[in-house]
């Protein structure tokens, strides 16, 4: 039945069928979604089992495809091989609790996650085997998993995760890797620092109440304004709160609503500076640049030398043209501009986006600048 959801019971066949492409407002045991583009939102799906009939993965929802959607969702205390919570599907603004998967994925399997929180799910069973406590061979975005617990990467493994917190996850006796393992990620508060990746940082989230269960950011968390904001598909959080605030994406599931700086807070307590946006537009080391420029920049605003300075041009033959360079850092992406005439406007023009900086000093010729010029050029960081 293509576009239906079939809602199952742990102990036999399909108990209820739901015709249609979306069911709203009740509770359930398991769920199984076929066909494309299948919908279930405003579920409550609480022990349910994977192994049944012909859908064995997927303990709380089992997707047919991954074009679909489950929101608004509660999975928790649900059993399956794969995907203790979820197997494949794209679930938004959903948690995912106390789920477990005897194999891999305790909270989710092959699945994207978006605004979720996953918390206190387990995979392999108790064993040293198993990967992902929180989720595997998933990609997760604005996400907070915290407590789950696997052999090997106790918050995710062999997945991608942006703008997530990962923070107090573990891995079992005689496994490996407490938050992740063979996993991307980007712009993520986790500890140790991922050895690839951007934006990353290693500070403690600072959670409201950590012991409680609740897992909203504090006013002073490093969490606040610390994302990336290319990384954001939902206007809203887990909470259904604007997802942007304060000018950049928090990290985490949960956005904080009352920012008093623009700042990343991570970085302005890394220089220690305030986070209350009394210092946001100063120039404090008298370069040009105010504090929310030398962020955007990577540059230190306590250091003059810290800087983003083009460097004089230099003719090359191999290939021909001009090398153009600039002081650079290499958590940045940069684009690169040009004119011949800056008396036309507009006087200059995108010659290469998507520069990756390097440390110390990026560079990039330029093999349309032939003859005598003039030439004249730009850089800027790419938001």
């Amino acid at each position: 039945m293509t576009n239906s959801i079939i809602l199952q019971s742990v102990n036999g066949p399909s108990a209820t069928i739901i015709q249609g492409r979306q069911a709203s407002g009740t509770n359930a045991v398991r769920c199984v979604l076929l066909g494309a583009n299948a919908v279930l939102t405003g579920f409550t799906l609480t022990n349910g089992e994977g192994g049944i009939g012909n859908y064995p993965d997927g303990g709380g929802v089992y997707c047919s495809a991954s074009s679909s959607i489950v929101s608004n969702c509660v999975l928790a205390g649900s059993l399956a091989r794969l995907g203790g919570g979820v197997f494949r599907g794209t679930l938004v603004n959903c948690s995912l609790k106390q789920n477990i998967a005897t194999d891999s994925g305790g909270g989710a399997y092959n699945a994207v996650l978006i605004n979720c929180l996953v918390t206190s799910n387990a995979a392999g069973g108790g064993s040293s085997a198993g990967s992902g406590g929180g989720a595997a061979y998933s990609s997760l975005v604005s996400c907070t998993l915290t407590g789950n617990s696997a052999g090997r990467g106790g918050g995710v493994a062999f997945g991608t995760a942006n703008n997530c917190i990962l923070d107090d996850n573990l891995f079992t006796p005689g496994g490996s890797a407490s938050n992740y393992i063979s996993a991307t990620l980007n712009f993520c508060c986790t500890t140790p620092l991922p050895p690839s990746g951007l934006g990353n940082i290693t500070n403690e989230p600072l959670f409201l109440d950590l012991p409680g269960g609740d897992f909203h950011l504090q006013s002073n968390s490093p969490c606040i304004n610390s994302g990336n904001d290319a990384y954001v598909t939902s206007a809203t959080d887990l909470d259904g709160n604007p997802r942007i605030v304060g000018g950049t994406v928090d990290i985490g599931a949960c956005e904080y609503q009352t920012p008093s700086s623009v700042l990343s807070y991570a970085w302005a307590q890394q220089y220690g500076l305030p986070t209350d946006g009394s210092v946001d537009y100063a120039d404090l080391d008298g370069t040009g640049f105010n504090v929310y420029q030398d962020w955007i920049a990577g540059l230190n605003p306590t250091n003059a030398l810290s800087v983003l300075a083009m460097l004089p041009p230099a003719p090359t033959n191999n290939p021909a043209g001009l090398v153009v360079g600039w002081q650079s850092v290499s958590n940045r992406t940069y684009f690169l501009q040009s004119s011949t005439n800056l008396g036309i406007q507009p006087a200059f023009s995108t010659i290469q986006s998507n520069i990756i900086g390097q440390p110390g000093t990026t560079t990039f010729t330029d093999t349309n600048a032939a003859g005598s010029g003039p030439f004249f050029y730009r850089v800027g960081v790419q938001q």
